[in-house]
C-alpha cells in the first residue's frame, strides 16, 4: 500500500484538504488494514475518487484512501448483464469497456469523469422520465466497516445495508466492489434545438415524455434555452457523430471562448447579461448519432461550482419561474446557465429521486465571481418546493431541515449508528447533514 503525501483538492478548487496520511490499496485486504488502523488510532478516513464532488462530502480530516487501484473490470456476464468492478473504476473508462462486451450502462449524467463508486454514493443521475439515477442499477455492494469486516450486501444479502448504501454518501464504510445491471449496447440520437423560454415552460412536460431522455439549459438574461432530446436506437446503428469542425467550434465556444468571456465578466460584471446572451444565440441546433456513452457525457473545461436540487416534477415550471424573478430583481449577474432534468422515482433512501417523479434544476457560477447569494437564494427557493440538495453539489442545510425531506432519513442514520457507531467515516459535512455518530468523539 503506497502512502502519497500532498494537499488534496477538489476539481472546482472549493475544497481542500492536508490529510495526515494518503494511502492508496491495491485489493480489497488493504483496505481493510487501512480502515483497522486508522480506527485503532481514533482517526477518521475518507475514500476519494475523482474530487468531482463541489460538497466537502469526501475531504478527509486525517486518512485519505485514493481507490484508484481498485480500478478493475472483475467480471462480466454476458448473459445477465451484470458486471463487478473495483470501486475506483473511472466512468470513462468502463464504458468503452463494456461496450467491447456488447453492454452499457442504462443511465448516465453528463459527465463521465467520476468513479463508479463516487457516481453512485451522491446519487449522480441522467435524464429521462422512465429511467431512474445510477445507483438505480446496482446489484450489489461489497465494503469494509467500520471494525473492519468485509461484506457484501445486496436486495436479499443484508437488504437494509443495501438500501442505505446504495447512495451512502460515504457514511456506512469504504466501497471495494459494485456489481452492476447493465444493458445491452445501444446508440442515441441527438437532436440539440434553440427555443424560446417560454415555448420550452410551455411544453416542459411534454418534451420531457416524448423523447427517451430530455433536457434543456437556460442562460437566466437571455430569452433562449437550449433543449437537448436523445432517442434510444440499436447498438449496431451506424455512427454518425458530431464533424470535426462542429466539435472544435463547440469546444471553442464551451471551452476556451467561454472561460476568456467568463474572466472577462469577472472584471466587469456588467458585461455578464450580454455575455450571457452572446453564448445563448451561438448555441447551435445539431443533430448526431453515436454510441450512448459518447452521447451522455461532455466535456466540462471551463471550472465552475455547482449546487442542484430535485423537487417534484409538476412544480419546474413555478421553480424557474421565480429563480429568474430573484435574479432580475436583484441585478444578480450569472453567467452559466441553469440546467433541468428528469428522473423516474426510486426506492433507495437518500435519493434526491425517492419516491416521487423529479425535476433537477442545478444552479453554477464561474469559479472566480461571487456565488455565494445567487446560491443561497436558489437553496431557499427550491427548498420552498421540498428540494432534496444533489450530495455531492454545493448546498448549507443539515440533518434538522433534510429529514422532513426524506421518509427513510431515520431508517438511514440508524443503520449509519450500527456499522459505525463511532464516527470513523464521517467528517465535518456528514456530521452536519446526519446529526454526528452516537459514539463519535468529535
Amino acid at each position: 500500500m503506497t502512502n502519497v503525501a500532498g494537499t488534496w483538492s477538489n476539481w472546482s478548487g472549493s475544497e481542500h484538504a492536508s490529510p495526515v496520511r494518503v494511502l492508496r490499496p491495491m485489493d480489497p485486504g488493504e483496505v481493510v488494514a487501512a480502515v483497522t488502523a486508522a480506527a485503532r488510532a481514533g482517526n477518521r478516513v475518507k475514500a476519494v475518487g475523482a474530487g468531482h464532488s463541489f460538497s466537502p462530502v469526501a475531504v478527509a480530516p486525517d486518512v485519505q484512501l485514493r481507490l484508484d487501484r481498485l480500478s478493475a473490470l472483475e467480471s462480466v456476464d454476458r448473459a445477465t448483464g451484470q458486471v463487478t468492478v473495483g470501486a475506483g473504476m473511472p466512468l470513462w473508462r468502463l464504458n468503452p469497456l463494456l461496450a467491447e462486451h456488447g453492454l452499457a450502462l442504462e443511465i448516465l449524467g453528463d459527465i463521465d469523469r467520476q468513479t463508479v463508486s463516487g457516481a453512485i454514493s451522491t446519487g449522480t443521475h441522467g435524464s429521462g422520465t422512465r429511467f431512474g439515477g445510477i445507483a438505480t442499477q446496482v446489484r450489489a455492494l461489497e465494503l469494509v466497516l467500520a471494525d473492519g469486516s468485509l461484506v457484501t450486501c445486496s436486495a436479499t444479502e443484508r437488504p437494509e445495508l443495501f438500501a442505505a448504501a446504495r447512495v451512502g454518501i460515504g457514511a456506512l464504510g469504504i466501497l471495494t466492489r459494485v456489481t452492476l445491471q447493465c444493458v445491452p449496447l445501444f446508440a442515441l440520437h441527438a437532436r440539440d434545438e434553440a427555443r424560446p423560454v417560454e415555448e420550452t415552460l410551455a411544453r416542459v412536460h411534454e418534451l420531457a415524455d416524448a423523447n427517451d431522455h430530455f433536457e434543456f439549459f437556460w442562460f437566466p438574461h437571455s430569452g433562449t434555452t437550449l433543449t437537448r432530446s436523445f432517442r434510444r436506437l440499436p447498438g449496431d446503428t451506424p455512427p454518425a457523430p458530431i464533424g470535426e469542425f462542429s466539435r472544435r467550434l463547440d469546444e471553442t465556444v464551451s471551452g476556451t471562448g467561454f472561460d476568456l468571456l467568463n474572466r472577462l465578466g469577472t472584471r466587469f460584471p456588467a458585461l455578464v447579461p450580454p455575455i450571457t446572451r452572446f453564448a445563448a444565440r451561438a448555441m447551435s441546433a445539431r443533430e448526431w448519432t453515436d454510441l450512448s456513452h459518447k452521447v451522455f457525457a461532455s466535456v466540462r473545461d471551463v471550472r465552475f461550482h455547482e449546487g442542484e436540487f430535485a423537487i417534484p416534477r409538476e412544480d419546474v415550471v413555478d421553480a424557474l419561474r421565480e429563480i429568474k424573478r430573484w435574479i432580475d430583481r436583484n441585478d444578480e449577474r450569472v453567467s452559466f446557465p441553469l440546467e433541468v432534468r428528469f428522473a423516474a422515482p426510486d426506492d433507495i433512501w437518500l435519493s434526491t429521486a425517492y419516491g416521487r417523479e423529479s425535476c433537477y434544476i442545478a444552479f453554477h457560477q464561474y469559479h472566480r465571481m461571487p456565488h455565494e447569494r445567487y446560491f443561497r437564494a436558489c437553496e431557499e427557493i427550491l427548498g420552498s418546493f421540498g428540494g432534496r440538495p444533489h450530495w455531492g453539489k454545493m448546498h448549507q442545510l443539515d440533518a434538522a431541515a433534510l429529514r422532513p425531506r426524506y421518509e427513510r432519513f431515520d431508517d438511514f442514520t440508524a443503520v449509519r449508528d450500527e456499522v459505525d457507531p463511532t464516527g470513523v467515516f464521517a467528517n465535518a459535512y456528514l456530521d452536519r447533514v446526519l446529526g454526528p455518530a452516537p459514539e463519535s468523539a468529535r
